[in-house]
């Protein structure tokens, strides 16, 4: 790889990040239309735990809206990031109080805490898609819409 190569992907791997950290703040702002700007138009948001797996930013946007909702001080930091050429990696952690029903489960009041991973690919400075996995369960387990086993 020449140098000048290697600063072409120093420079895709500084943007693809700041574009990561961006959707977060604005997740953390509870400001999801900004994500439209961070987004392609065919952008698809895949998470096996949701109704709609392979979700459109809109749907996306909705679901997380409802997350909010739910938890109207969700906020969440950042624990790991790794980037590399397309793809940035983020691990975070996500802590709010269950005000609202969510999922059918009516408001708790309880603190909730839940980790999850997020890996990005991007094309162009814009997010084009990513994988979910976060720990559903255990959140569910918090507002004890399933009991812990005995």
């Amino acid at each position: 790889m020449t140098a000048t190569d290697t600063q072409r992907v120093s420079t895709v791997r500084d943007t693809n990040i700041r574009v990561v950290r961006r959707f977060w703040e604005a997740f953390d702002a509870h400001n999801l239309d900004i994500w439209d700007e961070l987004c392609a138009a065919t952008f698809v948001n895949h998470d096996p735990g949701l109704p709609t797996p392979d979700a459109d930013l809109p749907t996306i946007k909705q679901t997380i809206g409802g997350l909010i909702a739910a938890l109207p001080d969700v906020q969440s930091w950042e624990e790991d990031l790794i980037a590399d050429d397309d793809a940035v990696v983020v691990r975070r952690r996500m802590r709010g109080t269950h005000r609202a029903e969510f999922m059918g489960v009516k408001p708790t009041g309880k603190v909730v805490t839940f980790t999850g991973i997020w890996i990005a690919r991007l094309n162009g400075g814009k997010l084009q898609e990513q994988w979910v996995n976060f720990d559903a369960l255990g959140l569910l387990r918090q507002i004890d819409a399933i009991p812990m086993p005995a």
